[in-house]
């Protein structure tokens, strides 16, 4: 097995991503045969219902999460949720899954958006090169 930092998740949503506030997190590559994967993130309670709801439901949830560093490309895995707990301050939510081919592009995302901005030229080219290293959210966040 192989642990990795998780910094970021997002839950793909309609077309959408909606971030996750999250306090920390770790994802595990468990190499098995399966190709399974585990997911923990520490986050607020008002995630609780959604994930609760999820897990007595057995519902897949298609997850997005960057590992390791910021830079790194997102990951996207379809996942079911094992485990809520609810701790004093935060939720632990464990989650289950595999990789999977992401819906969309970022690349693709970030050039269409810096392209309805209004970019042309050299300030496109310059633009899309810091961005597809800072890897800013660019879709509107929706509330869950």
């Amino acid at each position: 097995m192989k642990t990795f930092k998780l910094i970021s998740m997002q839950l793909a949503d309609d077309d959408a991503l909606v971030d996750i506030d999250m306090e920390d997190g770790l994802i595990i590559n468990k190499e098995d045969d399966k190709g399974t994967w585990l997911v923990e993130v520490f986050t607020n309670h008002k995630y609780i219902p959604y994930f609760q709801d999820a897990c007595d439901n057995d519902k897949e949830i298609i997850v997005q999460v960057v590992i390791t560093k910021r830079e790194n490309d997102p990951a996207a895995f379809v996942t079911k949720v094992c485990c809520v707990k609810k701790l004093k301050t935060h939720a632990s939510i464990l989650l289950t899954g595999k990789l999977t081919k992401p819906k969309s592009d970022y690349p693709e995302k970030l050039l269409e958006y810096l392209l309805d901005k209004g970019y042309k030229g050299e300030d496109l080219l310059s633009e899309f090169k810091e961005k597809i290293i800072t890897r800013p959210q660019i879709l509107q966040p929706k509330k869950v």
